[in-house]
């Protein structure tokens, strides 16, 4: 049962594609909510009723359950779900991780999965912790790596999953990467994380992330193991990451807490539910607090907002606003704004990934300055070209005297006019001027300056802007526009 995947457009690293599994196809960012045999607050069946086209099971739950072993074997996975769309097994390395003491192998896991029906399998991989030393995080990796080879003999590649270890180390992540790469694996976990997640270390996580996607091919479907909370799957998505799988609305609902996409509250706290899904509508807050089934309503909501957020996301892909809603999302915690700076931090790095024309720009303050379109702007600018002295006017009146003149838009810089109803320039957003925005500007003129050794440029600008474009442009003359 073959495992393809094929991209259909892109925002930042995120990408809108199809995730073929056999004859059933999943649109992706997807969520595979993560479901137990034994304690299922929502019918697998009904998942597939709210949106949800992939789930995910434990192999190790399963084999060892004296109440579902034989019937999945006998009768399959879907047939013991009662659920339609794919179904993923993982192998029971989480619980190896957690727990310390499961005893399967890889071979016995593998060949579990297989008998099951599952349609794609994960082999035995080591989940290394974060606070894990570098010669553990590589002699795990070594372990995984050497099941992964020993699964392709079991089971073969066609329906496989090729987890990608290596500790907090990036660097690991991307030797990971590459050795599934030249395996042609097209579907890719990044393992090991969940820590992370917990703990809030979300700067860490993308630099896991993004470490590991150098490495993995980009053909290929990169799902991260265990996240799922909806206030942080737009920042995965921008990484680079296609497909997730969580029990969070499973094991909040049990907790009493109804999530939110921008966090989490307790519903012993909560007055009013101002959310329209089937678990909310019709509903205080109260009365959910005193349903008899509490833990199946708050599982029923969570599981929606997720699937929405999901919605949300794919939406802004085919917008081209995946950027907005990172800003939004990552607002919601002061770590998830780590998280935020951190990957605009790698901005560079992503711009190649990114698309080139988008339906608008929104400035959101500071950070807006160090997203990709701003950096693609300054490194394409300099191609423009000029005749004899340059003229880049802030204000939009011109000078006498100049072979060149350019217009200024902020965080972007210097452009010709008639480049004035393209993209970025023509469809970006942005209040009153204020300093980062104009030094950001000021990083395009540098460019420009640069790719025109010898021509001399001069900037005309209102007087409150003279001291910050001599201090950003030494060497440039700067004259101010009479009061």
């Amino acid at each position: 049962m073959a495992i393809r995947f094929e991209v259909m457009e892109k925002d930042i690293a995120g990408r809108l594609g199809r995730l073929q599994v056999g004859g059933k196809t999943v649109r992706t960012p997807a969520l595979f909510p993560v479901v137990n045999p034994h304690l299922p607050l929502i019918p697998p069946a009904e998942m597939a009723g709210m949106g949800a086209e992939a789930i995910i099971t434990n192999a190790y739950i399963f084999a060892t359950s004296d109440r579902f072993r034989e019937p999945a074997l006998a009768e399959g996975l879907h047939r013991v779900l009662g659920f339609p769309g794919v179904i993923m097994t993982d192998s029971g390395a989480f619980q190896q991780s957690v727990y310390g003491d499961v005893e399967i192998t890889n071979r016995e896991t593998l060949s579990f999965q297989e008998a099951v029906g599952s349609e794609i399998l994960v082999p035995l991989d080591i989940a290394t912790p974060p606070q894990a030393d570098r010669s553990t995080a590589e002699s795990d990796l070594g372990i995984t790596m050497d099941r992964i080879r020993e699964a392709v003999e079991i089971v073969g590649m066609e329906s496989l999953a090729a987890p990608v270890q290596g500790g907090r180390f990036p660097d690991l992540r991307e030797k990971a990467g590459k050795a599934v790469a030249e395996m042609g694996f097209a579907f890719c976990p990044i393992g090991g994380v969940v820590p992370l997640m917990e703990a809030y270390r979300y700067r860490e996580l993308v630099g896991v992330v993004l470490g590991a996607k150098r490495g993995i091919p980009p053909g290929a479907c990169v799902h991260l193991f265990g996240a799922g909370h909806p206030s942080m799957l737009a920042l995965a998505v921008a990484m680079g990451c296609d497909v997730f799988d969580s029990a969070a609305y499973a094991l909040f609902a049990r907790e009493g807490r109804y999530l939110t996409a921008s966090g989490s509250r307790r519903i012993d706290e909560m007055t009013e539910l101002a959310c329209p899904c089937e678990a909310c509508r019709g509903r205080t807050a109260g009365e959910l607090r005193e349903d008899p089934d509490r833990e199946g309503l708050l599982a029923r909501h969570n599981l929606s907002v997720t699937l929405l957020e999901m919605a949300r996301i794919r939406e802004a892909i085919r917008e081209g606003t995946l950027w907005e809603l990172v800003d939004d999302r990552c607002r919601a915690h002061p770590r998830l704004l780590d998280g935020y700076r951190t990957l605009l931090a790698h901005a560079g790095e992503l711009e190649s990934m990114d698309r080139v024309s988008k339906n608008r720009f929104f400035y959101r303050g500071s950070e807006s300055c160090l997203r990709t379109e701003v950096l693609r702007h300054h490194r394409l600018i300099g191609r423009v070209p000029v005749t004899g002295k340059v003229l880049v006017t802030l204000t939009g009146k011109m000078l006498p005297g100049f072979g060149t003149v350019l217009l200024f838009k902020p965080p972007f810089g210097p452009y010709p006019p008639e480049l004035a109803e393209t993209f970025p320039v023509g469809q970006s957003e942005i209040p009153a001027w204020d300093r980062d925005m104009v030094a950001a500007g000021c990083a395009g003129i540098r460019a420009m300056r640069e790719s025109h050794p010898g021509v001399s440029f001069t900037v005309l600008c209102q007087p409150e802007w003279a001291e910050l474009l001599r201090a950003e442009l030494p060497g440039t003359e700067v004259r101010c526009e009479p009061l």
